[in-house]
């Protein structure tokens, strides 16, 4: 009863088994307390991980560890591999810019990358770029946009997928730099676009708000060009018979 009213559950299940043990070998009473603690505080933490997990709403299956990085020799193991500790980058409030076509791995990556941070203890939201935008339009219509940005701001790191598919003409976009110039060198940001800087004009309400968010993002941010052919291709071409993976032959209409 005390155990529970104490919210200790796991030393209320295991402490039988571990006083049995401790009485069997003869621990020292120091040592048995120290086991049911470090029992108890590994017990929260995984709990933990597992809620930060189910809050990001991450794609459970991709994982740094299923992602190819020999088809995209643009973008260094080692260096994601130090990013995925997380620490100094995420301190500063530094941002990751993935660019490529369609296909190349960019959510994969970046997704593998917020699943290997969430393990080490941080927060972290995934959320396609379109949704977002829906999301703070709603509070600023409902005048709760400062109480969203707040929200928002518990996640250390916010993966903002497929940002150059946003366009002006689904709305207001102008929160969207509300979002990034909240965040600048206070939270970071990761983002996945199909198109370089020169095609955001379509994203932003006007020229200088897109060069003012192109400014703070690349401040302090580390940029993945991933500009290889599709992944999705690929994997289709080697599903073609040889004589289907060429490309067919056009003949000039006779007369």
């Amino acid at each position: 009863m005390m155990l529970t009213e104490l919210r200790l559950p796991t030393i209320k299940r295991l402490w039988p088994a571990l006083a049995e043990q401790s009485n069997r070998e003869g621990w020292p009473a120091e040592r048995f307390l120290a086991a049911l603690c470090e029992h108890e505080m590994n017990e929260r933490e995984r709990r933990r991980i597992d809620r930060h997990r189910a809050e990001s709403a991450l794609p459970p299956d991709k994982r740094l560890s299923a992602f190819d990085f020999a088809a995209v020799p643009t973008v260094s193991k080692a260096h994601v591999t130090a990013l995925a500790e997380g620490d100094s980058w995420l301190e500063q409030g530094a941002n990751i810019l993935l660019f490529g076509p369609p296909g190349v791995g960019k959510t994969h990556l970046i997704a593998g990358l917020g699943h290997a941070l969430v393990e080490r203890g941080y927060r972290v939201l995934f959320t396609r770029t379109s949704d977002l935008v829906q999301r703070l339009q709603a509070a600023r219509r409902d005048l709760r946009l400062p109480a969203e940005l707040a929200r928002l701001d518990r996640f250390d790191l916010l993966i903002c997928d497929d940002f150059s598919y946003v366009r002006r003409d689904q709305g207001e976009t102008s929160v969207l730099f509300e979002l990034i110039a909240e965040r600048y060198e206070r939270k970071s940001l990761a983002i996945t676009a199909n198109q370089p800087f020169s095609g955001w004009d379509h994203v932003f309400a006007e020229p200088a708000m897109t060069l003012a968010a192109v400014d703070r993002l690349v401040h302090h941010a580390t940029i993945f060009e991933m500009n290889v052919e599709s992944f999705r291709r690929r994997v289709a071409q080697k599903g073609l018979a040889p004589s289907e993976q060429r490309k067919p032959t056009t003949s000039k209409p006779k007369g």
